[in-house]
């Protein structure tokens, strides 16, 4: 089928997409921060909790599947890491033909309230939420527009288009997060509008709320424990489907926001997990 790039493949949604894609014939490189099982560290927890989760895993469910894998190391803070891992990408396997934007900054100020908010904290956040996915689209839009076709997947969020339903840490979300999802949220469309026509297709992927390794283990915390999630099988097998049918039966959400539960059980995608 081609060859997919997915950010945030260590664990969760990023990792069930990268094992569906391989699961539907791609060549996979996927990237994140922890490269080994163990290393895999919260972030939003003073403690430093250890999270479950790492490329090796993912590579290993990969190859499983039959398809080749590549782990790169990326951090969404070091922009030098973005240049370097679609470069060895395009070294090891030649082309991009999918980029999942998956891999979201979890340090400090994602359920930190507006009068605690400080500035460095949402500029981190707009950083690597919202700059960091435009770097690498930018990278990889050259060769795709060479090859006439790209299918480039960004997993936004219901933050993005909704106010919290109370404050954060009491069942809603902070500021600095729905700023930088909402950011990313508005580029599919324009990607679509200037280079739709050049065989470029671009979606916003809404998971819906998914309990995801390190979500299952915060979800009391922050006082999200009423909230019926899937599991990330579920937004994986639907971005398994935008990237085999970008320029199919996918081709009407080009631009748009593709809701991931919705349409895991309208299509049959997914088993139903409720």
């Amino acid at each position: 089928m081609g060859v997919a790039l997915v950010t945030g493949a260590s664990r969760g949604i990023g990792s069930a997409s990268a094992v569906a894609l391989a699961l539907n014939g791609f060549d996979v490189a996927v990237a994140a921060r922890t490269v080994l099982e163990g290393d895999g560290v919260d972030d939003s927890d003073k403690r430093g909790r250890r999270l479950p989760g790492s490329l090796e895993s993912t590579a290993g469910r990969i190859e499983a599947a039959g398809q080749r894998a590549l782990t790169v190391r990326m951090d969404l803070l070091e922009r030098r890491s973005l240049h370097s891992a679609v470069e060895v990408v395009l070294e090891r396997f030649g082309r991009i033909d999918v980029l999942v934007n998956n891999a979201v900054h979890t340090g400090p100020g994602s359920m930190t309230q507006i009068v605690d908010l400080t500035i460095p904290m949402l500029e981190e956040k707009m950083e690597a939420n919202a700059v960091a996915p435009m770097v690498l689209i930018k990278l990889v839009l050259p060769g795709m527009l060479e090859q006439g076709s790209g299918t480039i997947i960004n997993v936004t969020s219901p933050v993005a288009e909704n106010d919290p339903p109370a404050p954060a840490g009491s069942g809603g979300w902070g500021l600095a997060y729905a700023m930088s999802k909402g950011a990313l949220h508005r580029v599919a469309g324009i990607l679509a509008v200037e280079l739709g026509s050049r065989g470029i297709c671009a979606f916003n992927l809404d998971p819906g709320f998914v309990v995801t390794e390190r979500m299952a283990i915060v979800q009391k915390e922050h006082g999200l424990g009423g909230y019926q999630g899937a599991p990330p099988s579920v937004p994986g097998a639907v971005v398994a489907w935008l990237a085999t049918q970008a320029t199919g039966a996918a081709a009407e959400f080009n631009g748009r926001t593709v809701r991931a539960q919705k349409l895991a059980l309208e299509l049959g995608l997914h088993p139903d997990w409720r």
